[in-house]
């Protein structure tokens, strides 16, 4: 874990050489661009973990004939992990530097990937949702640690463009992610709908039973081999880091200050509203990108298409989201340089509201176009509210940023109440139950247009 060593107070001292020789300061200093390229590899990491979970909901729901609520525990255990482990990642990072919090993330991520072997052998929902929550502990350490290492790397000035492009190959894992999940898991699944596997059960004769035991034995193997390869991948990256040299910009703190650290985070309004907005953020993600599939599915279904053919073509539609959302975030990297990073997070965030009432009032295809397109608007805000949220930190960041991935957990309650409204399968004043829970994506993007306002005086304009 030999490391190399760089004043933390380079980024400072580079900004500070800029303002002098009248020259733009650098996003990625030269001394940085080695370990900033690696530390960017890991972003494709957890995108890939993130957007072959979301399908997973669907999937689980029909091989183990629950309802969409039920299925819903994968996102609760899989974002739960962010949440549970985040504060102990941050003081571990704080004591130690951001390289061992790395090495430990990538070492979790892996383990996570490899309990998907047992979980299928035991063909049991619970396993599955500790393998997740394991996974995700180590994803915890590894965005908590990535995050504010990019930021660091460099001057403050360019901080959270440096963070954005960082973040910009976040959706390459993603994209890669959805095209698994479509081509290796959805697609290989066995054809019967949660309909037929829920009357063999209900049958309760032996050959129905075998016949229910052996189609839920194979689906679960579809399921847990890309777990393995994830794994093995990430493995290689933990070795690779292990034996890597990487620059220290931070200094090792025995002396926490753990109390006076929250106190300064707490009384920091912009700081505050910002892990409040990530929180919102992260459930208006995870619901767009969870339930375009069960929004899809209920429209090419009464177009007169089959449910496994409906679950497909909106898998394609949510990677076609996600094309979307990956031109989005490096054309956003480049209008960071021209317009105040607050600002353009609310403009984006009034774009995401439109979009989203054009999913709810829209019938048809229209309603789902309008679905994949707001991803065009949340490219940017993962990270730039990161990146205002704990401008003016300093030392703080290392546990400001565990509030921020801390605030991940907004992926389990919201995602948990759009499918509560779904499994009403009521109709409500003329809409569906599932375009009616479109409702909370909205107020998830109200909720984050007042912070790019309010936090807009926190920025140089």
């Amino acid at each position: 874990m030999a490391e190399q060593t760089i004043n933390p107070h380079e980024g400072e001292r580079m900004m500070n050489e800029s303002k002098i020789s009248n020259t733009s300061p650098e996003i990625v200093p030269r001394a940085y661009l080695v370990s900033f390229i690696l530390i960017t590899l890991c972003f494709p990491l957890w995108g890939f973990a993130n957007d072959i979970t979301n399908p997973l909901v669907k999937a689980f729901s029909k091989v183990l004939q629950m309802t969409a609520a039920e299925g819903t525990w994968v996102q609760v255990a899989f974002y739960g992990g962010y949440g549970a482990m985040a504060i102990p990642a941050a003081i571990f990072i704080k004591k130690y530097t951001y390289k061992a919090g790395l090495m430990f993330g990538l070492a979790f991520y892996a383990l996570g990937s490899f309990l998907f072997v047992p979980a299928a052998d035991a063909q049991s929902f619970t396993p599955f949702l500790l393998a997740f929550f394991v996974m995700t502990c180590g994803l915890s350490f590894l965005e908590t640690s990535a995050n504010p290492y990019i930021l660091s790397m460099g001057p403050a000035e360019t901080a959270t463009r440096r963070l954005n492009l960082a973040q910009a190959f976040n959706p390459v894992g993603s994209l890669l992610g959805m095209f698994v999940a479509t081509q290796f898991i959805i697609q290989k699944l066995n054809p019967a709908t949660g309909e037929e596997r829920r009357n063999l059960a209900a049958d309760g004769s032996l050959s129905a039973l075998e016949q229910l035991s052996v189609i839920t034995a194979n689906d679960l193997e579809v399921i847990r081999d890309p777990y393995l390869v994830i794994g093995a991948v990430v493995f290689i990256m933990l070795l690779i880091v292990a034996f890597k040299n990487m620059p220290t910009t931070e200094e090792k703190s025995q002396d926490l200050d753990i109390t006076g650290t929250f106190k300064r985070l707490s009384a920091n309004q912009n700081y505050r509203e910002g892990v409040i907005a990530q929180m919102f953020y992260v459930g208006a993600q995870i619901m767009c990108w969870t339930f375009i599939i069960h929004y899809g599915t209920e429209v090419f279904v009464q177009q007169g298409m089959t449910e496994q053919a409906s679950e497909a073509k909106s898998q394609m539609l949510n990677i076609y989201a996600m094309v979307i959302f990956c031109l989005s975030r490096f054309v956003c990297t480049f209008l960071l340089k021209y317009i105040n990073p607050s600002k353009l997070l609310m403009r984006l965030a009034a774009g995401g509201m439109v979009f989203t009432l054009a999913t709810i009032f829209l019938s048809g295809v229209a309603g789902i176009y309008a679905l994949v397109g707001i991803s065009a608007c949340m490219s940017l805000m993962f990270p730039t509210i990161y990146g205002i949220a704990l401008s003016g930190t300093g030392d703080d960041a290392k546990l400001g940023a565990a509030g921020l991935i801390m605030a991940i957990v907004g992926g389990t309650f919201l995602p948990m109440a759009q499918a509560s409204i779904i499994d009403m399968k009521m109709v409500f004043d003329g809409f569906s139950a599932t375009k009616a829970s479109f409702v909370l994506p909205l107020i998830c993007f109200v909720v984050i247009a007042i912070y790019g306002r309010r936090s807009q005086k926190h920025l140089p304009q």
